[in-house]
């Protein structure tokens, strides 16, 4: 059982550095795309699912803070 443990652990290490990664990639991607505009296209759909949360109203909201807590953990 420990030796499950122990790689549920590493897998969730490299999850959680995939998932650093692809923050760090789309901040360059939105600092490239404000200097160069059109250049990634990143800020467009960044404004596209932000338009989505707010086009649910509340649920949209809920759906947002549920987001940001498990992305907190």
């Amino acid at each position: 059982m420990a030796m499950f443990r122990d790689t549920i652990q590493v897998i969730n290490g490299w999850l959680k550095v995939l998932a650093e990664f692809g923050l760090s990639l789309i901040l360059v991607f939105v600092v490239i795309d404000i200097l160069f505009p059109g250049t990634t296209g990143i800020v467009n759909n960044l404004a596209k699912i932000v338009e989505s949360f707010a086009k649910e109203g509340i649920v949209g909201l809920i759906a947002l803070l549920v987001f940001l807590l498990i992305y907190r953990r």
